[in-house]
């Protein structure tokens, strides 16, 4: 067998839903497998997976054990040459793992693979790509310089700034998002630690691979939606857990100073602070909904349901946006129909149409295919919204 995903899920039975149906869509070709883990959810994921999905592999844990023991839960049953550990609140294209495993396959002395991540609302993921966080670099990344000096390169270390969003390269850190590795090395470097229940087991594993002497590299040839915060409520426990897994890390692989165990502490504690308080945009009412999709039916029960006009296009026309001066500097709702077009061309137009390159607010949602609901994320801080299609 080439490939199997590992999917953790944790009470996010929608994401899951269509991060299950864009993977089933991404492996029609490929001699592969999808196992998911349930870190004991309480919504109704294990319903919809025995309804949705009968035939994948589903592991029910009777506790939540945590990212890294759930994900080596999996990884025990995987019977792929590769693996990739892939979160449920993310979306691949069709031609995701093809692309992957086609460039992994060419490198020597592999180590991990990553891909260009984007948020809920197209705008890309700088940890996609990351350095080592020596103490030099965590305190670059605590304080804000690497945003501050964008031009002074050892400020540019946190996010491997060597490498541009649209460049392959090697770099020395991954974001547990979505990695693809052989199941072998996996096994060899003893997995994700289990002795960190979640936040560095990425980083860990990312430096454990470069410790064996392998290259990891970021890959930008394929684009993977990662909706961000889904899995995780940014409260007391977050800011907890996070201060943890700092502390961790760097108590596994540096020696530091009883002062910098210190400064650690605060740094970290201010740092998730700040992204547990960050938000993008969180508007919430749009003034104008465009729905892409070959279904007529579709669009009247939108309509009918939203009470508000619902523009309505049968092709993904990307300048269809420009050409409609009169929503130029309005929110407008994006709807995507999943059964009507590919991921990749849905994952296409978000990248298109982010916030950073267009005159108006734009924010997403896709319908999976054969679901009564749509799905996206406004900001890449916050939990997303399901709106359900009665």
């Amino acid at each position: 067998m080439q490939l199997s995903v590992i999917i953790l899920n944790y009470n996010v039975c929608h994401f899951l839903e269509l991060c299950v149906e864009s993977v089933q869509s991404a492996l029609e070709n490929l001699d592969a497998e999808i196992i998911v883990v349930d870190n004991n959810s309480v919504d109704a994921s294990a319903t919809m997976m025995k309804s949705r999905f009968p035939a994948i592999t589903y592991i029910q844990n009777k506790d939540n054990v945590g990212f890294p023991k759930g994900n080596n839960i999996g990884v025990a049953q995987a019977q792929g040459e590769y693996i990739c550990i892939l979160n449920p609140d993310t979306v691949v294209a069709e031609n995701t793992f093809v692309k992957v495993l086609d460039f992994a396959q060419k490198q020597q002395n592999l180590g991990i693979v990553g891909v260009k991540l984007i948020d809920g609302t197209g705008k890309f993921l700088p940890e996609s790509k990351r350095g080592v966080p020596t103490p030099f670099v965590a305190f670059t990344k605590i304080m804000g310089l690497y945003a501050f000096f964008p031009k002074v390169k050892a400020f540019g270390c946190y996010y491997a700034s060597h490498l541009q969003e649209n460049q392959t390269g090697k770099v020395a850190i991954l974001v547990g998002a979505f990695v693809v590795m052989k199941r072998d090395l996996y096994l060899e470097v003893g997995g994700f630690d289990e002795n960190c229940f979640m936040y560095s087991d990425d980083i860990d594993l990312s430096y454990m691979v470069l410790q064996k002497g392998k290259s990891n590299y970021y890959f930008h040839e394929t684009t993977v939606i990662h909706y961000k915060g889904e899995s995780t409520i940014k409260d007391g426990t977050y800011l907890k857990r996070f201060q943890e897994a700092m502390n961790f890390f760097y108590k596994k692989h540096f020696r530091v100073s009883l002062f910098f165990d210190f400064f650690m502490k605060i740094g970290a504690f201010f740092f998730a602070f700040a992204k547990k308080n960050q938000t993008n945009a969180l508007h919430s009412n749009p003034e104008e909904y465009l729905l892409f999709s070959t279904n007529v039916a579709l669009k009247n029960k939108i309509e009918k349901q939203l009470q508000k006009k619902v523009h309505w296009e049968t092709k993904i026309a990307e300048n269809w946006l420009i050409l409609q001066p009169d929503l130029k500097g309005k929110h407008i709702e994006i709807i995507l129909d999943a059964a009507s077009f590919s991921f990749q061309e849905c994952i296409s137009f978000l990248e298109k149409y982010t916030n950073t390159k267009a005159a108006s607010y734009y924010t997403f949602k896709i319908i999976p295919k054969s679901s009564r609901f749509m799905i996206g994320s406004n900001s890449s801080n916050d939990r997303g919204e399901i709106i359900k299609i009665e």
